[in-house]
């Protein structure tokens, strides 16, 4: 039998008519981290990846946005019998004493249906793991699933699945997007923008060292789905306040950078699930008075805000963003000081990273020689 161990990717359902985008996505942080891949091809709906080293290969594509899943699978010809004996096989290999399995194939062929292949395996299975205790589970009751997906020329038997983030795939939109860190929820609204298929500039405003630490160790979560070699980051420093009076700031800040580099849209964290609509309604119209497109990227989410942050390792963060969505805030807007923006901007400045295992070291030790 012809059977070698490839990468599957499935891409999400945003990403169906953007596939060439999500392929190209994924060679380049595959070139950026050097890994070893023989090949990358559309096979229908899917991705397949030829590696030496499928674990570390789809470890590193399940942190993009655009996919649904990504799964380690053994490639076989499209044959009934070749695609039953696996299945069975990866079964008996995958399966451990008491478990109960869930047989799941999908796809079809001009010679048999998925499910033909599904019950096929069910029956004999029961009989080959009846010494492990092993049974049928439910599709809401399973310790094991062995899933196939069918297509015009092979077959792919999982041995491994990762959810994906969903999304679409970096720079998918061809637009770039401006966007500031400067607490928990910014860095939330950062890393949806990147979800929306955005090519994302960002900058971090904070207010002390202690600060600055913070906010970094949150940017090198973020800067993995950001798509390139090598990622320019501002920083800026501002004065201590209030979070609405921050995030007037911070939006003056975005729009004067934004017109400076010729980008036309900013992202704003002001989500109207948590502020109040006539605050996010004055930063919205902040940027258009100065021709610049406020885009606020939580607009709409609520408690899936917690999920995304634990979607990229933020949960030692999650219980400061419970205690934002619980605030009251103040309905009065505060006026903001010309001064504090120009203020802030004399202390901005450029770090650039080569993304990598010392990427705070680097940052806050280029921050240190830039002073």
């Amino acid at each position: 039998m012809n059977e070698k161990t490839v990468v599957v990717v499935f891409p999400s359902v945003y990403t169906l008519n953007k596939i060439n985008d999500l392929q190209a996505s994924i060679s380049s942080i595959l070139k950026i981290k050097n890994y070893s891949v023989s090949n990358i091809r559309k096979e229908d709906s899917l991705i397949i990846i030829e590696t030496s080293d499928p674990v570390l290969v789809s470890s590193t594509i399940s942190s993009l946005f655009g996919i649904e899943k990504v799964a380690i699978a053994k490639e076989i010809a499209n044959n009934f019998d070749i695609v039953l004996s696996t299945i069975i096989s990866t079964s008996q290999n995958l399966l451990l004493k008491g478990e109960k399995f869930l047989v799941k194939v999908e796809g079809n062929t001009e010679s048999y249906l998925g499910k033909d292949v599904e019950i096929a395996a069910i029956a004999s299975l029961v009989e080959k793991v009846s010494s492990l205790e092993a049974k049928p589970g439910s599709e809401s009751e399973y310790d094991k699933l062995v899933y196939t997906i069918i297509t015009k020329t092979h077959a792919y038997v999982c041995i491994f699945i990762d959810k994906g983030l969903g999304g679409l795939p970096y720079n998918s939109q061809k637009e770039k997007i401006l966007c500031c860190i400067h607490d928990e929820l910014s860095a939330i609204t950062c890393l949806q923008a990147i979800k929306m298929g955005f090519e994302v500039r960002v900058i971090v405003c904070y207010h002390n060292d202690a600060d600055l630490l913070k906010l970094v160790k949150i940017l090198n979560k973020i800067i993995p789905r950001i798509i390139e070699n090598k990622i320019k980051i501002q920083f800026c420093k501002i004065a201590k306040s209030n979070m609405i009076s921050t995030i007037v700031l911070v939006t003056n800040i975005l729009i004067t950078i934004a017109k400076k580099e010729k980008i036309a849209r900013i992202a704003l964290s002001a989500s109207p699930m948590i502020f109040p609509h006539n605050f996010s309604e004055y930063i919205a119209k902040l940027a258009n008075q100065k021709k610049i497109i406020p885009w606020f990227p939580l607009s709409g989410i609520d408690s899936s805000i917690i999920e995304n942050a634990k979607d990229i390792g933020l949960e030692k963060y999650t219980s400061n963003l419970k205690e934002l969505c619980s605030m009251k805030l103040d309905q009065k807007i505060p006026k903001l000081k010309i001064e504090s923006v120009r203020k802030a901007l004399k202390t901005l400045k450029f770090v650039e990273i080569t993304i990598g295992t010392k990427n705070i070291h680097d940052i806050l030790d280029s921050l240190k020689s830039n002073h």
